[in-house]
């Protein structure tokens, strides 16, 4: 059995943003039910129930552990220091992905796995040697490969992963005095396929993807339960709702209705829209917007959802 918990499923900022006056963002403010809180975008997986691997680690990272049971310490397993989390695999290296890091830096040994662009941000920047790579030993995530996942001590941990270079770009902070630096497709931003013993399909996690080429869809077409990009609703939503001056494709993501519109007719078992950003009106159970979303037979990710292959 393949088994994912989704830690958080909002964009870089979370929902409520903590500078945000949004209408959705009020709504979630003020409790209202049909605008529940989320944290920013991550998951675990795994195949036995009892170690765990984390598909980015973002900056909600603490908080989402202790949320989550699975991810609690069991003393009977390792003493006073003890953790399920047996590995972290990164999509690529932006803020949102990796920053968690920094909360796993309690001398716990996991394996750190991520393409050559990620872990040369890893490398460059001092601040993440508080990760000991003495502990924390970090591997190549080789791109159209199957690799079988291990722990820092080698164990296998009964999940394969393939990761794919899907368009994206490059992380904000990499970009030059704020010019549109273009699409990159070189693995700056990955999905990843997910899969493990005795799983009735495998699980794919796209949380960044800037166009759906026809690569990419003949590689969906394979089917499995998919979680993609939704960050916003339109390419123009966040110029609209005066919350910035970028639009979804110069951030390096692809409007979620355009999305549907791609990637219909695909054998797909499972559509759910992950990393969403807080001016998305899909947010809003109540919303037109999540209405036409149930009608195309997608869903929307929320904090805690389970998913069992």
């Amino acid at each position: 059995m393949l088994r994912a918990i989704i830690l958080g499923s909002a964009a870089g900022g979370g929902f409520p943003q903590w500078n945000s006056a949004g209408p959705g963002c009020l709504r979630a403010r003020a409790g209202d039910p049909a605008a529940p809180p989320r944290s920013q975008c991550g998951l675990a997986v795994s195949a036995d129930g009892r170690r765990w691997v984390l598909l980015n680690a973002s900056p909600d990272l603490r908080a989402q552990i202790l949320a989550t049971p699975a991810l609690a310490p069991a003393p009977e397993q390792g003493g006073i220091r003890h953790s399920p989390i047996a590995a972290v695999v990164l999509t690529g290296a932006e803020v949102d992905a990796l920053t968690g890091l920094l909360t796993l830096r309690e001398r716990h040994p996991f394996a750190l796995y991520g393409a050559a662009p990620a872990l040369a941000v890893l490398r460059d920047n001092p601040i993440f040697r508080a990760v000991d790579p003495a502990i924390v030993p970090r591997r190549d995530l080789p791109l159209d490969t199957p690799l079988l996942l291990r722990d820092a001590a080698g164990e296998a941990l009964g999940l394969t992963v393939e990761a794919f270079a899907v368009p994206g770009k490059v992380p904000l902070f990499q970009e030059q005095d704020g010019a549109d630096p273009g699409r990159a497709e070189e693995g700056e931003a990955l999905g990843l396929r997910i899969t493990a013993p005795g799983a009735s399909a495998p699980l794919l996690f796209i949380p960044g993807c800037a166009a759906v080429t026809p690569a990419l869809r003949e590689r969906l077409a394979q089917g499995g339960c998919l979680l993609f990009d939704g960050t916003l609703w339109r390419d123009d939503e966040m110029i609209l709702a005066g919350a910035g001056p970028k639009t979804a494709a110069r951030m390096g993501h692809m409007a979620m209705r355009d999305s549907v519109a791609a990637l219909a007719g695909l054998p797909l078992q499972r559509r759910v829209f992950i990393h969403i950003n807080n001016t998305n009106p899909t947010l809003l159970a109540d919303s037109p917007e999540r209405a036409a979303l149930r009608a195309a037979g997608w869903e929307v990710a929320e904090d805690g959802m389970e998913i069992a292959l």
